[in-house]
């Protein structure tokens, strides 16, 4: 296919914090989930691939235990959860409810940076029409300072989340295929 000059579509799954080497030890996966790692897998020299999409949830999830800064709980939880991804935020196999929060900007950015991400693409945005206002965790607050960075995981799980809130958009979006005719706050989120 390359000699033939056609396109590769390498898919992973998984996320950037879920890796061995660079993900929250030890909630990773036994092999690397990064995009260079699938020249690896494809047999393919590392520089033939040049673009790396990353999808993004327009909110967090998680499954399993470790630390999950923007986590949220209770009923505001559930109903995220419930409204969140194709049928809820439940395991495909064992139904198992997820744990959900608020779009963790930290742990993104830097998600993106070990990728090398060179464009994203924002999930689900939908989901959160029916809120007045969204959070976003736009940094962590360690020892009285507050970070920008993701931390190593002995500091992760001490941080609590510093979030930006932004006004809901309060109208269902699905259908919507042109960012032009998105609400001006939905917008505004995914500019954030």
């Amino acid at each position: 296919a390359m000699k033939a000059g056609k396109k590769i579509l390498l898919e992973g799954q998984l996320g950037s914090l879920k890796d061995p080497d660079h993900g929250i030890y030890p909630m990773v996966t036994s092999s690397s989930t990064l995009a260079d790692y699938g020249a690896i897998g494809a047999g393919i020299p590392p520089y033939e691939i040049t673009n790396i999409t990353t999808v993004v949830k327009a909110y967090s999830s998680a499954v399993g235990a470790g630390a999950f800064v923007s986590e949220i709980f209770g009923e505001e939880a559930q109903e995220l959860r419930d409204r969140g991804g194709d049928g809820g935020e439940y395991g495909a196999t064992t139904g198992r409810p997820r744990r959900v929060g608020w779009f963790d900007a930290v742990a993104s950015r830097y998600g993106c940076r070990v990728q090398g991400t060179t464009e994203a693409a924002l999930t689900v945005v939908d989901v959160l029409g029916y809120l007045d206002e969204i959070p976003i965790c736009i940094g962590y607050e360690f020892d009285g300072k507050i970070l920008k960075d993701f931390p190593v995981t002995s500091m992760l799980e001490h941080c609590k989340p510093v979030y930006k809130k932004l006004p809901g958009w309060k109208c269902d979006i699905r259908g919507i295929r042109n960012y032009k005719e998105l609400p001006a706050n939905c917008r505004n989120y995914i500019d954030e």
